[in-house]
């Protein structure tokens, strides 16, 4: 065969041949001018010995690190960091070997390259750690790596980051949580991000922080790509902590840790999640108060998570625009709790003024199959076990707002969600709801524990959607599968639920108004289908379905008259 290309040349022969301009067009100016006008690769110590790469390259071992698991590499790995950033940017590489430092800071147009065999492993000392320079205490502020008011940072690379967080627990969790005291805040986060912009994570392996593992304060444009997350060896292990932030894109992880995997804190927007796993003892996706905006969540598979997977709790806040979809939700409880206060709460980061309004609207779950277990279960490399809060038996999903103040435009559509069922008598005879809208279980942790509903319960919510819902239990439950009060406009469509014959209904709104329903399928047999409850129970329409199992389709209690059934 003729040879097409008689006289090939080497890349660098190329580069000397293209002009700057021309490799400008290209979009490769900045790589080319160095290449042009200096030998590749640089003649620096730092990169003597390394074949030709597009960056400079710092190996750490050129600065003095050891790499043996006992020697503290710190020193050297912030001297490579600062030589990079020093010189305009490059890559730091971390090579094969355990290097075991303490706090250390990275820099604007660095990234740290972890090679497949590379660890950074966090001492155990607590004098190897101090604050992060410029990083608000907040949930603490002791950190293995940090960054602050950088830009342009990488991490990347199979290599691993551990935090040998099993050696500072003594214990004790921070006591943020529903009814906790602060405190054991001292104790190093394993990565902190504050106002970064442009950042890049992808590939690596971060496990066994001593407290959050994954802390993005106020930054934005940030990527996270590939990244492996495993974090259990101490309470309030985090996988993802975001706080104030934007632009930011999750995407191809796996996440498995103690506490929140997921938690957006304060006025996080323009968030992307996407084909991930998830599991953890409390939350995958925690929202706080803030104004918490445009957040999609799709394509992800969530497995033995329990206190609650999707999670939106806020006093004060104004939250909207969140989509979940194409969801797999196995052996979790919950599965999904939002409550809304409106009144303003110390603990749970509200930085909406009061002059503002607050509230949480436009709210979509849809493509959602899950399994529903009875109470949280430990997992078994959690080394301490984690007590369930009362309320976190026979739960479901619950959308919880009190006072004058209402959920806007919720929709679920195409949910399959089995149960375990085990809802009492008890349980489901209870009328009076506490006003709690904290956490999902704070809700229910009054005697007799656990929603007076084993599918939906609904409270103070105007434009709701529920179409193509399917819920069923594996045991005996005596509570309705679906239990509305104060719901106002709301459309359900083909709704297929179980109920058991012992229980007193399948539905029950209480002082509900302009609620239409149609084409439900009542699976099994049971005393009464829709049972209405108040006296302001209005403009209720039951249209079509299949409901000949039930012994009564419609009953009137508690002051409800037969004038609230239109059409």
């Amino acid at each position: 065969m003729k040879n097409e290309n008689p006289d090939p040349i080497t890349r660098r022969q190329l580069l000397g041949k293209i002009t700057v301009p021309a490799l400008s067009l290209a979009g490769l100016s900045a790589i080319s001018t160095y290449a042009v006008a200096n030998e590749y690769p640089p003649k620096t110590q730092a990169a003597s010995h390394l074949p030709p790469t597009a960056f400079p390259v710092y190996n750490v071992r050129d600065y003095g690190a050891k790499g043996d698991g006992t020697t503290n590499d710190s020193a050297a790995l912030q001297a490579a960091i600062d030589a990079c950033h020093q010189q305009n940017g490059g890559i730091v590489l971390v090579p094969a070997g355990d290097f075991m430092i303490g706090t250390v800071q990275l820099r604007s147009f660095v990234t740290l390259h972890l090679a497949p065999k590379a660890r950074l492993l966090g001492s155990t000392l607590k004098s190897d750690y101090k604050a992060g320079e410029g990083i608000p205490p907040g949930n603490g502020n002791m950190v293995l790596l940090f960054a602050a008011n950088a830009e342009r940072i990488s991490v990347e690379g199979q290599g691993a980051i551990d935090g040998s967080g099993a050696a500072f627990n003594n214990g004790r969790g921070d006591g943020t949580g529903p009814g906790g005291t602060p405190g054991n805040m001292d104790r190093p986060h394993l990565l902190i991000l504050y106002k970064c912009k442009h950042v890049l994570v992808r590939d690596a392996f971060l496990t066994n922080s001593a407290y959050h593992c994954f802390r993005i304060l106020h930054c934005s444009n940030v990527q996270i790509h590939g990244v492996r997350i495993h974090n259990r060896v101490n309470r309030n292990n985090d996988g993802f902590h975001f706080n104030d932030s934007s632009y930011v894109h999750i995407s191809n992880c796996d996440i498995a840790c103690q506490d929140d995997a997921c938690a957006l804190f304060g006025s996080n927007q323009f968030v992307t999640v996407t084909n991930c796993t998830f599991s953890t003892r409390w939350s995958i996706f925690r929202f706080g108060g803030g104004k918490s905006q445009n957040i999609t969540v799709t394509n992800c598979v969530i497995m033995e998570s329990y206190g609650c997977p999707v999670k939106i709790s806020t006093g004060r806040g104004q939250l909207e625009n969140f989509i979940f979809s194409n969801i797999i939700m196995r052996n979790v409880t919950g599965p999904i709790g939002i409550g809304f206060s409106g009144t303003s709460r110390n603990n749970n980061n509200n930085n909406t003024p009061a002059s503002e309004p607050s509230f949480v609207r436009n709210i979509q779950f849809s493509n959602i199959q899950a399994t529903v277990v009875t109470r949280p279960v430990d997992h078994p490399e959690i080394p301490f076990v984690v007590k369930p809060f009362p309320g976190e038996d026979n739960s479901c999903i619950t959308l919880n707002a009190m006072n004058d103040v209402y959920l806007e435009n919720i929709r679920f559509s195409d949910i399959h969600i089995s149960y375990a069922g085990g809802g009492t008598a008890a349980q489901a005879a209870k009328r009076e709801i506490p006003a709690v809208a904290s956490e999902y279980f704070g809700v229910w942790g009054t005697e007799p524990y656990g929603p007076p509903a084993y599918g939906l319960y609904a409270r103070n919510v105007k434009g709701l959607t529920i179409q193509n819902v399917r819920f069923e239990f594996q045991q005996k439950d005596l509570r309705p599968a679906v239990v509305m009060d104060n719901v106002q406009d709301a459309y359900i469509s083909g709704l297929q639920v179980m109920a058991d014959k012992e229980g007193e209904s399948v539905l029950r709104l209480i002082d509900c108004k302009e609620i239409f329903l149609s084409a439900a399928r009542l699976l099994n047999p049971a005393k009464v289908f829709l049972q209405l409850e108040g006296k302001n129970c209005e403009a209720i329409t039951l249209q079509g379905g299949e409901l000949r199992k039930a012994e009564k389709q419609i009953a009137f209690t508690r002051g409800a008259d037969k004038k609230a059934i239109t059409g």
